[in-house]
C-alpha cells in the first residue's frame, strides 16, 4: 500500500462530495493570522514515484499562517514552517539488526489556494519551496551512528505541490495534508566517467496539523 496514493485518492473522493454543497452553505473566508505545527510521516520516492511504507521517519513541523480571502470562499494561504524530512531503513538479517534514520531539516514556504466548501471544512491545495538548513544520520542497533551530514552533500532547495483537508472550530482548525517533492534531493556527481545521484529520490511527507488562530 503506497502512502502518497491513498492520501490521493480519499482526497479525490472528498473533492467530489464537497464541491456539490459548495454554494448551499456559508462558507465565508476572513483573513487570518495564527500558528501551527504538526506530526509529520516522511519517506523517500524512487523515480516510479513508489515509497516502502516500512520505511516511514516521523517528525514534525512547526510555524506561522496567513489566510488572505480574494473572494467570499477562496483565499490564498502562504505559511513558513520548520519541518522535518527524511527516511528510515531498518535490517533485520543472521548478522545484524537495528534501523537508520536519514534525516532532513528545512525551512518551508507553502503558497496554496485554500477553498471553504462548508462553514467547517476547507480544502487546499498549491505548491512549497523549501531550504535545507541541516542533515543527520542516527542509527540503533548494529550501526551505532549520530552525525551531521554537510548540506552541500545534497540539493539544499526542494520544491513540490502539496493537497490537503481542513476541519476548523474557531480559534481552532485541523487537518491532513500530503507533500510530494520534484526535486531530486540527491546532487549529480560524476567519478571516474560514472555519473550517479545519492540518494536518487525525492522527498514525500504525510502532515497531520494542528493550527490556532490569533486575530
Amino acid at each position: 500500500m503506497k502512502m502518497q496514493s491513498n492520501f490521493l485518492c480519499a482526497l479525490t473522493l472528498f473533492l467530489t462530495a464537497s464541491f456539490g454543497m459548495l454554494h448551499a452553505q456559508d462558507t465565508n473566508v476572513t483573513t487570518e493570522f495564527g500558528v501551527k505545527g504538526g506530526f509529520n510521516m516522511s519517506n523517500l520516492t524512487d523515480n516510479q514515484g513508489d515509497v516502502d511504507d516500512n520505511n516511514v521517519l516521523y517528525g514534525f513541523n512547526a510555524g506561522v499562517y496567513a489566510t488572505l480571502p480574494i473572494s467570499d470562499f477562496v483565499a490564498i494561504q502562504p505559511e513558513l514552517l520548520f519541518t522535518t524530512k527524511g527516511a528510515k531503513l531498518e535490517y533485520d538479517n543472521a548478522f545484524a539488526n537495528g534501523d537508520v534514520k536519514f534525516r532532513l531539516n528545512y525551512i518551508e514556504l507553502p503558497l496554496l489556494v485554500r477553498v471553504n466548501v462548508t462553514k467547517n471544512f476547507n480544502i487546499h491545495a498549491g505548491g512549497y519551496a523549501s531550504y535545507l538548513v541541516s542533515s543527520k544520520v542516527t542509527g540503533d542497533g548494529a550501526t551505532d551512528v549520530n552525525e551531521d551530514i554537510d548540506t552541500d552533500n545534497f540539493n539544499k532547495f526542494d520544491a513540490g505541490i502539496a493537497a490537503g483537508v481542513g476541519v476548523d472550530f474557531n480559534p481552532i482548525s485541523i487537518g491532513l495534508r500530503y507533500n510530494y517533492g520534484l526535486t531530486t534531493v540527491g546532487k549529480e556527481r560524476t567519478v571516474l566517467g560514472t555519473t550517479y545521484t545519492v540518494p536518487d529520490a525525492k522527498n514525500s511527507n504525510l502532515t497531520l496539523y494542528l493550527s490556532y488562530k490569533l486575530n
